[in-house]
Parts: structure tokens; C-alpha cells; sequence
């Protein structure tokens, strides 16, 4: 399976993250397919991605991780989905 995920480069305590296209098999920082773009959680403008080559990958089938997927929303490249398990509150009225 091809995965849209995260590996971390930069200085200690210092990270800088490239968003990258790669086997799930694959180490976190070892061989990957594709670069899409890059994320710097230090600054507020620190998401640079190409959001075409990410709109085809998905297109083609590879799975953002749970936190590639919170970009891609931020970046305008996919849709928020709707949670479809319920809160605590909502089951405990349910149960009453």
C-alpha cells in the first residue's frame, strides 16, 4: 500500500517535516516515491505542498496518515470528514 506521510528531518529539537509518497513497507526515513512538499511546524506559514501532485496520488489510491490528513484539509486539498462515532454525552443520553 502507498502511503502520503511524513518524514522528519532538521536539528535536534528542531524538526522540519517533508510530506512525502511512499511504501508503507518503508522505514519512516528511508526510501520514498515522491516528494510533495514540505511542513515546518515552527512557523505560521510553514505548509508549502503541491497540491496537484497530492490530488493525484490520492486520486491513484495512496492513504494519507491521520496527521498528512489534517494538512491536506488546512491546505485545501480534501474535505473535513464527519466523525461518525459518538461522543460520550451523546451515548449517555441514549442509554437514559
Amino acid at each position: 500500500m502507498v502511503k502520503i506521510r511524513l518524514t522528519r528531518l532538521g536539528d535536534h529539537k528542531s524538526p522540519f517535516y517533508r510530506i512525502i509518497v511512499a511504501d508503507s513497507r518503508s522505514p519512516r526515513d528511508g526510501r520514498f516515491i515522491e516528494v510533495l512538499g514540505t511542513y515546518d511546524p515552527h512557523l505560521d506559514d510553514g505548509l508549502k505542498l503541491d497540491a496537484d501532485k497530492a490530488k493525484d496520488w490520492i486520486k491513484k489510491g495512496a492513504q494519507p496518515t491521520d496527521t498528512v490528513r489534517s494538512l491536506l484539509v488546512d491546505a485545501g486539498v480534501l474535505e473535513t470528514k464527519k466523525s461518525t462515532q459518538k461522543t460520550k454525552v451523546e451515548k449517555k443520553k441514549k442509554a437514559e
